[in-house]
């Protein structure tokens, strides 16, 4: 007894059909990684010290427009500097739990790192060229680096905040997802 291809192609377009109907909803619950709560806190306490240091770096750069002494330069490059030791001490947790993180934390925190690392290599310098030249610092290599750390400082900011709006979307869609999707039984 043979099959007729008719029989076999409606058959493959069945199978076909119901592999791609019913197993993702299966393959999504298997590869659902949730977040990991601490990294989000973490996260959290990221973005509210990129915000404080995006902040201080638009005050900083305003400091280039206006006649002040090099001492308020060098008070608010302080400042800068404490936001970015205290967003290498967040990086530092966030690395040490990268491996329990959801994908998406894992890329958050990779995301981080060179962005940190441009923002604390612009402020070492910013520091040291006013350490040269404190009569006029408002010029030349100096105004770029703060010109830079603003920039940067705002991208930093800019993706943490992305990634934790993600979260919420993402977690948003899954609930919905999970509504609409028959029970797997």
């Amino acid at each position: 007894m043979s099959i007729s291809p008719k029989v076999v192609r409606s058959l493959l377009a069945i199978a076909i059909f119901a592999s791609t109907a019913l197993l993702p909803p299966v393959l999504r619950s298997v590869t659902r990684k949730p977040p990991n709560a601490e990294v989000a806190a973490q996260l959290d306490t990221a973005k509210d010290e990129a915000f404080e240091l995006a902040r201080d770096a638009d005050d900083m750069t305003s400091l280039l427009r206006n006649d002040v002494s090099w001492q308020s330069h060098a008070e608010m490059l302080n400042r800068i500097k404490d936001h970015v030791n205290n967003m290498g001490k967040i990086l530092e947790k966030l690395q040490s739990e990268r491996d329990e993180a959801s994908p998406w934390q894992q890329q958050a925190i990779d995301r981080m790192v060179p962005l940190l690392k441009e923002i604390a290599n612009n402020t070492t310098a910013a520091i040291e060229q006013l350490n040269k030249s404190q009569l006029r610092p408002v010029s030349g290599d100096y105004k770029d680096y703060l010109l830079q750390n603003a920039e940067t400082a705002h991208q930093l900011a800019d993706i943490i905040s992305s990634y934790e709006k993600y979260d919420r979307t993402r977690t948003k869609l899954e609930e919905l997802q999970d509504k609409i999707e028959p029970p797997t039984n």
